[in-house]
C-alpha cells in the first residue's frame, strides 16, 4: 500500500473534452463529464493505465479535400479507443489484459431525462460499451446515464476511480426575480 507521501507525489493530469492520456502508476487523471464519456483502462500487474474523454460516438468525419486524414481525434469514440490500444501495444501489453470502467453519458436536459432515450449521452454510453465488447476488454464498473455532471479521478497506482455526481435539477418551478 502506498504511503501518504507517495499519494501526494502523484502527477495530476486533467483531461479536457477530446483529450487522452496513458501513463504509469505515478499519475492521477481527472476530468469533468456531462454527456461525454470517460473510459479508464488499468493494467493490474504492470500498473499502467489510461483515460479518454470522448465527446461523440463514432468516427470523425473525413475531409475529402485532405490528402491525409489519419491523425487520431480524441473527440470521437473510435479514435479514442484506437489511441488507448496503440498505447497498450507501445507498452508491451494488449487491451484484453486491462480492466475498464466507464463514466458519463448524462442527459444534460433534466426536463427531457428518461430511460432509454436517444440523447447524445445515451448514444455515447452505448458506443463505449460496444467498443469494449468488440475488443473483449472486461468492464468492471460503470456510472453512466441520468442527468448532470460527474467529476472523476483515476489513480493509476491503485486502479481506483472516484466519482462525484451532481444531478441536474428540474427547472420547471424556477421563477425570475426582478431587482
Amino acid at each position: 500500500m502506498p504511503s501518504i507521501a507517495e499519494k501526494v507525489s502523484a502527477t495530476s493530469i486533467y483531461l479536457k473534452p477530446g483529450e487522452l492520456f496513458f501513463g504509469d502508476s505515478s499519475h492521477r487523471i481527472s476530468t469533468v463529464l456531462g454527456s461525454c464519456i470517460a473510459i479508464t483502462l488499468w493494467h493490474p500487474h504492470r500498473l499502467l493505465g489510461g483515460m479518454c474523454h470522448f465527446v461523440l460516438a463514432g468516427k470523425k468525419p473525413t475531409d475529402s479535400g485532405s490528402k491525409s486524414n489519419t491523425a487520431l481525434n480524441g473527440r470521437y469514440s473510435v479514435d479514442a479507443l484506437e489511441f488507448l490500444e496503440q498505447q497498450a501495444e507501445l507498452h508491451g501489453t494488449v487491451l484484453q489484459e486491462y480492466q475498464a470502467k466507464i463514466f458519463g453519458g448524462s442527459n444534460m436536459d433534466a426536463s427531457q431525462a428518461r430511460m432509454g432515450d436517444d440523447s447524445v449521452g445515451s448514444r455515447n454510453a452505448s458506443a463505449a460499451v460496444a467498443h469494449l465488447e468488440q475488443r473483449q476488454i472486461p468492464l468492471l464498473a460503470s456510472h453512466v446515464g441520468e442527468t448532470g455532471a460527474r467529476r472523476i479521478i483515476f489513480d493509476i497506482h491503485q486502479g481506483d476511480v472516484w466519482v462525484s455526481h451532481l444531478p441536474l435539477q428540474r427547472t420547471s418551478n424556477n421563477h425570475r426575480i426582478k431587482e
